[in-house]
């Protein structure tokens, strides 16, 4: 018996293709099953921000019912804020991927992380439970009193005393950034009781994990990382039951967060290459945490269990100078691209979090983050080994050209 699932999550009969489950194949049909039958191969771009309509009135498009359900509108296409057909397909393909129901996208993820924290507070819940490390954007947005949240800060352990009657949800990154700390879900999860889990799924992507397996309700995403995975497009999402995603698109309409249909067509598109790219990326980080563990220079190395392709690494010396120091990696902000990327959290991605919480979740100064790319890992460790060093490599030899 075939179980593929729907767009919906349900085993669906009329599916157009059948499969095994393997994530890899959904990778790349998920989100594109009716292309077909439109006589399309690749999936189509629409740029349209509003669509022709001969009913005046409205009767057909029931706005009203759409600002105060949040479901889904029938029929064609009315204006762009609602909805818009390429980004729903890479909807429809994250909600595949990670096993959810539905997803809703944003036009980044911390415009993701805002509506859930909305959603939760028109509910009168406005207190979080949150472990830390978080990524410095979503730390500051917790507990910097913007949309009224008032968080409690717990190590896993400490997540059920600190639920009360009042909590929205439990948010937990894992593996972390930037330390790539992890956590047990499934322990988590427990934890929480009723209270909603929410987990930031940026770094492990549905390739290394799908929390929804292990009890969470909420799985967040920066698309612009490994989703996108060429440094080109910006967007986020949240693959959730469909309950929440008519919440999540309330808050989108009448916020204006959507993501842009560009974006939406490159994210689809990266989800087809996304299993490929991880599992590639990650083979070469494991192989410079073996190299980077051995070395005196480096005095903690810092990668889960689970693998990826995210590196922390903690130097002897100065961090700023190796950063000095890299030719082929790139400083520079965010991650999850095709080419290598460092930077220094305590001075970047994390500078927004005040010293003291950045020591207490275990970020240091000496503390380095590494977004391994597609590039050979010989040339990667060459690059690495140099900057420990403090060397530089000689610039090549000039080389005169005849004019003839």
């Amino acid at each position: 018996m075939d179980t593929t699932p729907s767009a919906s999550g349900t085993p669906d009969a009329q599916a157009p293709y059948r499969t095994t489950g393997a994530l890899a194949t959904h990778a790349v049909h998920a989100g594109r099953e009716d292309l077909a039958a439109l006589g399309l191969h690749a999936a189509p771009l629409d740029l349209s921000t509003t669509y022709p309509s001969s009913d005046s009135r409205g009767e057909g498009l029931r706005l009203d019912e759409f600002a105060a359900t949040g479901a889904q509108l029938e029929g064609p296409p009315v204006y762009a804020r609602l909805d818009n057909p390429t980004v729903g397909r890479f909807e429809q393909a994250l909600a595949r991927l990670e096993g959810t129901e539905s997803a809703v996208a944003f036009a980044s993820g911390m415009a993701a992380l805002t509506a859930v924290l909305l959603a939760r507070s028109a509910a009168g819940l406005r207190h979080v439970v949150a472990v830390r490390p978080l990524y410095g954007c979503s730390d500051h947005l917790l507990s910097g009193g913007l949309l009224g949240t008032e968080v409690t800060w717990t190590d896993p352990e400490g997540i059920a005393d600190a639920v009360r009657p009042d909590t929205a949800l439990v948010m937990v990154e894992t593996p972390a950034n930037p330390t790539l700390a992890e956590v047990d879900l499934d322990a988590v999860a427990r934890a929480c009781g009723r209270v909603p889990l929410l987990v930031d799924n940026t770094f492990a992507t549905p390739v290394l994990q799908r929390p929804r397996e292990h009890g969470a309700r909420f799985v967040l995403h920066s698309a612009t990382k490994y989703l996108g995975g060429h440094g080109d497009v910006l967007g986020g999402v949240v693959a959730c039951d469909e309950e929440f995603a008519r919440d999540l698109r309330r808050i989108r309409f009448a916020t204006g967060g959507v993501l842009h249909p560009l974006a939406g067509y490159l994210l689809l598109r990266g989800l087809s290459t996304l299993p490929v790219r991880v599992k590639e990326q990650s083979a070469t980080a494991a192989e410079l945490v073996r190299r980077l563990a051995a070395d005196p220079r480096v005095t903690a190395v810092h990668y889960p269990r689970l693998g990826g392709a995210m590196v922390a690494f903690e130097v002897r010396d100065d961090p700023h100078e190796v950063i000095s120091g890299v030719r082929l990696i790139t400083p520079a902000v965010s991650l999850g691209s095709v080419d290598t990327l460092i930077q220094h959290p305590g001075s970047i991605s994390h500078r927004i979090v005040a010293a003291g919480d950045r020591a207490a979740g275990g970020i240091s100064e000496k503390l380095l983050r590494m977004s391994v790319g597609l590039e050979d890992v010989e040339d990667l460790w060459q690059d690495l080994d140099l900057a420990l060093s403090g060397l530089r490599p000689r610039p090549e030899p000039r080389r005169e050209t005849a004019v003839r």
